[in-house]
């Protein structure tokens, strides 16, 4: 490979670019034409975020996403799939006739047997649409009428790491651009101070081994590199290096980028590689991020009553509960995309302590969420989702008691919520068996609820599409998705 100093100086040398080039003229001649289209495209770095021309494809309901996910699958037998009938087949193996011969992971196929395990936690109901929720979720069910339940969300991936990426990005495969990410591509952002999508990563108190959180999950892909996720960090300084160094004022800085844009934008001219014009946008970025960001996690400017509202930790940086306040406020200053990654939720065992701990951590936080968006006007062009990468198994990992149990991993059928941004609150979209095991009416696969979340951002999805390796590449993938009008106003 050469160095990128010798390749720029063989593109000035003539006799050397027409040496290497050979007979390929008529691609030197396509690729000219293109590069000055690209130029064109690119000439200037906007000073905000541009959506592409013709976005949104229709009026929007919704003009911002907060994207909670619960890294490790949490169990939706104890949360929000409630399932009475279970108490009869305590400690019985799952029937055969409800396993279907399916696939397990090798964390329970050597069990010689299957324990059916009730929840230990009781379901009450809740608001005018009567929604069962666990005993765990008191804030959040608070909002249950504002909130659509779907019971029938399925994956194809069993173990996290692919389906963590494919939740994200609608495919196992790594490499493709995150929802955040096609986002922030598509739609832009509308404040000119922060980024299109930025992403939390809170601390959990639980203990447990919480799953990998890896940047794919907030990676533009095959996309530029500025549709990045910007992750915030959970201690310390937010952004590293976002303050000037001692001695170097703000009007310092802006004479250094500005001699810096000039000859990057020189070297764009020259090579016409758009990584170039990212560079560019990212150092401007990065100057307004060090007002923007300081006057962003400053509280003090939140009432009492607000503070009191997400609960204790919400002062204590890189905590859930400041996390989710932060959102709001981003929500607030114009931030596209927000996305709350939380650990912890893979309960194989220990299930009882260890998720009461995790609902302990978010619950509240939550429930405050939703409600500091409804009472600011913001809940309707919100769009909040919540839910993991897949649900836990009706039948225990390991030992069972009455108190204790674990559970392992379950793709066929999981809980996710939504509300907000033009969805239909008070409502429980699909059923499942009475193990909790199959899907029995309204299936919705990960990216008919990716389709679903486009349309409510004012996309289709079968139009949202990017040319890479030769494909018309889409967030919801080549096969054939479908917008879940049912859960929609």
């Amino acid at each position: 490979m050469m160095h990128p100093l010798f390749d720029s100086q063989l593109l000035q040398t003539r006799r050397q670019f027409f040496g290497q080039t050979g007979l390929r003229l008529g691609g030197i001649a396509l690729a000219s034409m293109l590069a000055g289209q690209q130029r064109q495209a690119l000439a200037a770095p906007a000073a905000v975020h541009p959506p592409l021309a013709g976005f949104p494809h229709f009026a929007p309901k919704a003009k911002a996403i907060i994207y909670l996910h619960m890294n490790g699958g949490p169990s939706q037998i104890d949360l929000w799939d409630h399932k009475p009938k279970l108490e009869e087949h305590f400690q019985k193996d799952l029937p055969d006739s409800i396993r279907k011969g399916q696939r397990i992971t090798t964390m329970t196929s050597g069990q010689a047997h299957l324990p059916v395990a009730p929840s230990k936690f009781k379901f009450t109901q809740h608001g005018q649409c009567g929604t069962w929720v666990s005993e765990l979720l008191p804030h959040t069910a608070k909002h249950v009428d504002d909130i659509a339940v779907i019971k029938s969300v399925h994956t194809n991936a069993i173990n996290h790491d692919p389906a963590c990426t494919f939740v994200m990005s609608g495919s196992e495969v790594p490499g493709k651009p995150s929802l955040g990410s096609w986002l922030s591509y598509g739609l832009g952002s509308e404040s000119n101070d922060l980024p299109a999508f930025v992403v939390l990563t809170p601390l959990w108190s639980s203990g447990t081994a919480g799953q990998a959180l890896f940047t794919r999950m907030w990676s533009s892909g095959f996309l530029r590199s500025s549709y990045n996720g910007v992750a915030l960090r959970s201690s310390g300084d937010p952004v590293l290096y976002v303050q000037n160094p001692p001695g170097v004022d703000a009007s310092d800085r802006r004479i250094m980028l500005d001699a810096l844009a000039k000859l990057n934008q020189r070297s764009f001219e020259e090579l016409g590689d758009p990584e170039i014009q990212t560079r560019i946008s990212q150092y401007e970025m990065a100057f307004r991020m060090q007002s923007s960001v300081p006057q962003l996690i400053d509280l003090t400017t939140e009432t009492k009553e607000t503070l009191d509202m997400y609960g204790p930790e919400v002062q204590k940086p890189g905590t859930f509960a400041a996390a989710a306040l932060l959102a709001r406020r981003m929500v607030e200053r114009g931030v596209r995309v927000v996305q709350l990654l939380h650990r912890g939720w893979d309960t194989h065992g220990n299930l009882p302590k260890d998720l009461a701990s995790q609902c302990y951590d978010t619950d509240q936080p939550i429930g405050a969420l939703l409600t500091d968006l409804k009472r600011l006007g913001l809940l309707d062009t919100t769009l909040v989702v919540w839910g993991g990468e897949f649900g836990r198994t009706v039948y225990s990992q390991g030992a069972l008691t009455k108190e204790n149990y674990g559970r392992d991993h379950h793709p066929r059928n999981f809980c996710m919520w939504t509300a907000g941004g033009g969805i239909k609150g008070g409502i429980n979209y699909g059923e499942t068996d009475d193990f909790s095991y199959n899907i029995v009416k309204d299936p919705c696969h990960i990216n008919d609820l990716n389709a679903t979340i486009l349309h409510c951002m004012g996309i289709d999805h079968e139009r949202f599409t990017y040319k890479f390796q030769g494909l018309d590449q889409r967030l919801t993938g080549v096969e054939h998705q479908r917008v879940i009008s049912a859960l929609l106003k």
